[in-house]
């Protein structure tokens, strides 16, 4: 199958799709640092950045860095011009980390789980529409797609659930995240 083989009226050509998907995996990793340098942030202002949850949100933070090395090393490679939105993931993602960190650590976790499974959905989406002429951009799509499941494992493992309103909390989180996505693909 290549790559955009069975698009429907409106729908992007094949450098149209690969543009959409660098260009929103590059907007969401940024994001997701900015998330984490946000939760950093705020335990180490409350006095708990040498903690466990510290310990696990700075490995999962190492982590989305090279996802986001790997993107914009994509981006400049296949000349796709990144998302203008790109000034406001910073501030969203630092405030979005900031305060879900200052609710608490399972809060942050909490914030983590929602993040990768809407992430979770837009990569397997991503990795469906790749055809074999992009298998690396697919199997890097996989492959950051199976590490985003990790931080969501590590998460619930750290509580995430027993977050105060963990329902609610991550519901929205989830819809501003499918927001993201959204306008970072268009936009």
């Amino acid at each position: 199958m290549k790559t955009a083989a069975h698009r429907n009226p409106g729908d992007p050509d094949a450098r149209g799709l690969v543009e959409r998907v660098i260009r929103v995996d590059q907007a969401g990793e940024f994001g997701a640092v900015r998330i984490y340098e946000g939760q950093l942030a705020a335990l180490r202002w409350s006095g708990r950045g040498n903690g466990d949850a510290a310990r696990k949100i700075a490995g999962m933070a190492r982590a989305e860095r090279e996802h986001n090395k790997t993107f914009d090393r994509l981006a400049a490679q296949r000349r796709v011009r990144p998302t203008v939105l790109s000034p406001l993931w910073s501030v969203a993602g630092f405030a979005l980390g900031a305060a879900t960190a200052l609710m608490g650590e399972k809060a942050a976790m909490a914030c983590t789980v929602a993040v990768e499974e809407t992430i979770d959905e837009h990569y397997a989406s991503q990795a469906a529409a790749l055809g074999d002429d992009e298998a690396e951009l697919r199997a890097t799509v996989e492959k950051f797609r199976a590490e985003e499941l990790e931080h969501r494992d590590a998460a619930l493992a750290s509580g995430a659930e027993q977050a105060p309103a963990y329902e609610a909390l991550t519901r929205v989180i989830k819809t501003g995240s499918k927001l993201a996505i959204w306008l970072s693909t268009r936009i």
